[in-house]
C-alpha cells in the first residue's frame, strides 16, 4: 500500500508519521497504525522507519505493508500445564520455558494461552480479551515459575488491580531467582530506572528518561568464584512489573542475568574462565537463567492471603549444583 504525498495536503505544520496514516488509511485504526510502523512494516523512501512520532515532510513517499488479517480467537490445544493450584476461580501454574504466555505475531499455537483454553473449555472465553483471555501477568518467553490465571471475569479484575497496585496496599510478591555475572560484598539495593522501548532495537527495552517507572529490589543470596570468575545468585523482587525489567536492570547494575541473549551478549566471553563441567552447562543454556520462585496475592472470592512457590527448573538446578562446591561465603 503506497501514499504519495503533495506539498498542498500537508497543514503548515507537519503530521505526524502516525496521524498522517490513520487520516489517509481510515480502515487502519491510530493503534494499529503504530503497531505496524514499530514491527517494521512502514518505509519512506525506501528506508524502513521505526519512530511513529517522525514528522512527514512534503513529496514524501510512504509506503505500508498490510500483513493479512489473523485468526483473532487462540483455538484449543492439548498442552500439558503443571498446575500447583486450582479452584472455580484462578489457576496457578509453573510456566516451563519455551512457552510464549499468548498468541503474538510468529507464535500463533503453542501458547499458554492455547492450553488454558484446552483445560477450561468455553469457560474461560472473553475473560481479559479475546487473545489474552484469563492473563492478568506475563513472563518471558524463555523465563519459568510461578503464574496466576484468571477464570472469571470478577477474579480477572480483582487480580489485576492487586497487580496495578504493585502490592502498596496488599500482599502482592513477585520474587525471582536470577543467576548474574559478577558479584560484590554490597551487591544489595533497589534499582529505580525507567524502561522505555529501545529506540535502535525495538525486540529490546532500555532505561530512558520517558520510559516507565520501573523498580526493582535484590539482594545477594549466594556468591560463587574462582580463578578469574564470578557468579551471584540473585533474589530479585518487583516492584513494578515492566517487559524485560529484571533482565534489564541487572544488566544496567553491570551483573547481567548469565545466557541472556539480549542484554548479557558482551559477558559470553566470560565462560571461558569457568571450571569445564560448568562452563559445558552455561555455555549450552539456551535461556536467560531466570525463574519466577514465588507468587503472593489475595484470593479474589475468599480474600485469603496467597503463596506460591516454584522450584527450580532443572536447568538452573543443575547449575546450582555445579555451583556450590564454588561458594564463597
Amino acid at each position: 500500500m503506497l501514499v504519495e504525498e503533495e506539498a498542498e495536503d500537508l497543514s503548515q505544520k507537519s503530521p505526524r508519521l502516525d496521524v498522517f496514516l490513520a487520516k489517509s488509511l481510515p480502515e487502519l485504526s491510530r493503534t494499529r497504525i503504530k503497531q505496524l510502523i514499530l514491527a517494521g512494516e512502514v518505509t519512506i523512501d525506501g528506508s524502513t522507519i521505526l519512530e511513529p512520532k517522525l514528522r512527514v515532510k512534503p513529496a514524501m513517499q510512504i509506503s505500508l505493508k498490510k500483513p493479512p488479517p489473523e485468526d483473532p480467537e487462540p483455538k484449543p490445544e492439548n498442552i500439558a500445564l503443571d498446575i500447583l493450584f486450582e479452584d472455580e476461580h484462578l489457576i496457578v501454574l509453573n510456566k516451563p520455558t519455551g512457552m510464549v504466555v499468548h498468541p503474538a505475531p510468529g507464535a500463533l499455537s503453542g501458547t499458554l494461552v492455547n492450553a488454558l483454553i484446552y483445560h477450561c473449555g468455553d469457560s474461560l472465553a472473553g475473560i481479559g480479551g479475546v487473545k489474552r483471555p484469563g492473563i492478568v501477568h506475563r513472563l518471558d518467553k524463555n523465563t519459568t515459575g510461578v503464574m496466576v490465571v484468571a477464570k472469571n471475569d470478577r477474579a480477572h479484575r480483582h487480580l489485576s488491580a492487586q497487580f496495578a497496585d504493585h502490592g502498596r496496599s496488599g500482599p502482592l510478591v513477585r520474587s525471582y531467582t536470577a543467576f548474574v555475572w559478577g558479584h560484590h560484598q554490597s551487591f544489595n539495593g533497589t534499582i529505580n530506572a525507567p524502561l522505555g522501548r529501545d529506540s535502535k532495537n525495538r525486540l529490546k527495552q532500555a532505561i530512558r528518561k520517558d520510559g516507565r517507572v520501573a523498580i526493582t529490589h535484590f539482594k545477594t543470596e549466594a556468591r560463587y568464584g574462582g580463578d578469574g570468575w564470578r557468579i551471584a545468585r540473585v533474589q530479585c523482587k518487583l516492584e513494578t512489573g515492566r517487559t524485560h525489567q529484571i533482565r534489564v536492570h541487572m544488566a544496567h547494575g553491570g551483573h547481567p542475568v548469565i545466557a541472556d541473549p539480549t542484554y548479557a551478549a558482551g559477558f559470553a566471553t566470560k565462560s571461558q574462565r569457568l571450571p569445564p563441567e560448568l562452563k559445558i552447562l552455561i555455555e549450552a543454556l539456551p535461556r536467560q537463567a531466570l525463574h519466577a520462585t514465588q507468587l503472593g496475592f489475595t484470593h479474589p472470592r475468599s480474600k485469603d492471603t496467597m503463596l506460591f512457590s516454584a522450584p527450580l527448573p532443572p536447568d538452573l538446578q543443575e547449575i546450582q549444583d555445579q555451583l556450590a562446591p564454588y561458594s564463597n561465603k
